[in-house]
């Protein structure tokens, strides 16, 4: 897996591609369709969190943010300078303890190696409470590289997710940014028990 120095090398060097400057649209739609703005929502892997701010904005009050790197996250502590009801951690997400609601999902697995992507499934199920949910995006496109994004079919993530979680929706994203048309699944899964 790659560690702290690989991450916070990429944001010092501005090597984030994947990084839109904005919350997304399929972010934002699913995050506009939750009525609860006091459920607790965990956003793994959350680079510099536009997400996370969207959500504060938005009146959410229940808002975890973890990623390895700490250059995201000086970044979106100085966005969010006045704001209390969000927890911006630097930690590993499989070393993170609590219980949320909500993981939303936004191409955090695909920074994972295949390799641990069972242990993804694990942990986000131990972080859910009984009927939670992991929403959000995946990458869904052919990739050689050696490098994140690692991406994978509708297949292997149904037989990847299908093993602790219910499959209530994963389908091509309609809605993508027009750099990633084609390139994205929008999911929903409900922890099994």
């Amino acid at each position: 897996m790659h560690g702290t120095d690989y991450w916070e090398e990429r944001y010092v060097n501005k090597a984030t591609g994947w990084d839109l400057g904005d919350v997304s649209q399929p972010l934002k739609g699913i995050i506009d369709s939750i009525e609860n703005k006091k459920c607790r929502i965990l956003i793994p892997g959350a680079g510099n969190s536009f997400e996370a701010e969207y959500l504060i904005r938005n009146g959410f009050s229940e808002v975890t943010v973890l990623d390895l790197a700490a250059t995201p996250l000086l970044q979106l502590k100085k966005r969010l300078k006045h704001r209390e009801n969000i927890k911006i951690l630097q930690e590993n997400f499989f070393d993170h303890i609590g219980t949320y609601d909500l993981i939303l999902e936004q191409t955090f697995l695909c920074a994972l190696e295949s390799r641990f992507r069972e242990s993804y499934i694990i942990k986000s199920h131990e972080l859910l409470k009984k009927d939670g949910f992991i929403e959000g995006v995946l990458f869904d496109f052919k990739s050689q590289s050696n490098e994140p994004p690692y991406t994978a079919s509708i297949k292997e993530y149904k037989d990847l997710f299908q093993k602790r979680f219910e499959i209530v929706k994963m389908e091509p994203c309609l809605n993508s940014e027009h750099s990633r048309n084609g390139k994205e699944l929008i999911i929903k899964m409900k922890r099994n028990d």
